[in-house]
């Protein structure tokens, strides 16, 4: 299969890219435009081709469950975790599985092949996890998973919380997470911390944290993780997700943290929808927005990147698997609506977040690399965002996985 008439990021031009069989064989700058497409060839209409879009942050055991059995009628991150503590006592492997591979499909369908779930293991019989490792292999065709083992009640704060997962990760978790903001007092989050970068060392799993997912400014368990990460020397493989107390930082004391975070090397994910939503809930006005420094972690050269978190769920009622979506909200929340930043905006939803996959070479537009990539509706990033763009085909494995035809409007006057 060949792809003609392909515009690359950051390449002047026209390209050919050749595919053979599960791999990239060759990219061939055109001299014009080819007229025609055989049967073998896909035409991109001198628009982008991409590689894939990645959801870095997501909660699949939890999604489509919003109301079930209440709804969070205050709007907190603290009522979502307590409706969700009791949607957990009614939830079976069944329905853990059917809403997960719905909304995979819904990811799926806007060109994502790469996938971060964090899942919840404040579960004596550790269920969603469970299920979770079994999707991970069943949906292998369609995306490349990634499971975050996940303490949504914490781990020093919760009984049996260190075992629990320590069990998830011999199960088959990827990656070790935590949430130190929601432990009962600041020295079990610092604890739970350490404990989960041992954890991580040890089985040499990747990191990442819900941190300081709060307006408190006092929360700043954010410095913990990155000394922890740069004593370690483990910072490319270690995320801090959400950080969204960082907003309410002091700036002194933030042109400080800043230090450390470059020297520490860690990744960033924001979510910005659901930080907008959630935060900011116990102020009058002016209201705090409630979003990390995105524009500020990208500008002092730290790589950060946009998550989608949550769709129908007790925390976000929103959502279709669209991560274009979340990137023009989260440009418009953010203040990135400059020149510079929409040249290269589509980094926050592939790139970027490639590399807080730890992704390498398994990622890429380059020859010898998976032949997974896109092929999108606009001929650059800026257009892709304007326009409010889709991805028109996806590729994986050299074979076409899903096809978009646009719709149509007919002019009547």
């Amino acid at each position: 299969m060949n792809i003609i008439n392909a515009r690359l990021r950051g390449k002047p031009g026209l390209f050919r890219v050749e595919l053979n069989g599960e791999r990239i064989a060759a990219i061939v700058p055109q001299t014009d435009v080819v007229a025609s497409a055989t049967a073998n060839d896909l035409d991109a209409g001198q628009n982008l081709v991409v590689a894939p879009f990645v959801e870095p942050h997501i909660h699949l055991d939890a999604t489509l469950t919003a109301g079930e059995p209440k709804w969070n009628m205050s709007g907190t991150l603290f009522e979502g975790i307590e409706r969700w503590s009791e949607r957990k006592e009614i939830t079976t492997q069944d329905d853990i599985k059917t809403r997960a591979k719905k909304t995979i499909g819904m990811l799926v369908d806007h060109g994502i092949q790469h996938v971060r779930t964090h899942v919840d293991v404040t579960d004596p019989k550790l269920t969603a996890l469970k299920v979770m490792v079994e999707v991970r292999d069943e949906v292998r065709e369609l995306i490349d998973l990634q499971i975050v083992a996940f303490p949504q009640e914490g781990i020093e704060s919760y009984a049996n919380g260190r075992a629990l997962m320590t069990e998830a990760v011999a199960i088959g978790a990827d990656v070790v997470g935590g949430i130190p903001h929601f432990e009962n007092t600041r020295d079990q989050g610092v604890s739970s911390v350490k404990f989960l970068m041992d954890l991580a060392e040890r089985t040499g799993c990747l990191v990442d944290v819900h941190c300081d997912e709060t307006d408190d400014p006092q929360s700043r368990f954010l410095e913990v993780l990155a000394e922890e990460a740069r004593v370690r020397g483990m910072g490319a493989r270690v995320t801090a997700s959400h950080t969204v107390a960082m907003g309410s930082y002091d700036n002194a004391y933030c042109y400080k943290l800043f230090r450390l975070l470059k020297l520490s090397g860690i990744n960033f994910v924001s979510c910005p929808t659901e930080s907008i939503h959630l935060q900011g809930r116990f102020d009058n006005y002016p209201k705090r927005r409630g979003v990390t420094r995105v524009a500020e972690i990208d500008r002092a050269g730290m790589n950060v990147c946009f998550g989608q978190d949550s769709i129908v769920d007790p925390w976000y009622p929103l959502g279709n698997g669209n991560i274009l979506r979340i990137l023009e909200a989260g440009l418009h929340i953010c203040h990135m609506l400059g020149y510079e930043d929409l040249q290269r905006c589509l980094d926050l939803i592939t790139d970027n977040s490639a590399r807080t996959l730890n992704l390498g070479e398994r990622y890429g537009i380059e020859v010898g690399r998976p032949a997974n990539l896109l092929l999108l509706s606009a001929p650059d990033d800026y257009e892709m965002v304007r326009s409010q763009g889709h991805a028109l085909v996806s590729v994986r494995n050299g074979k076409v996985l899903m096809q978009r035809t646009p719709a149509q409007v007919q002019r009547l006057r």
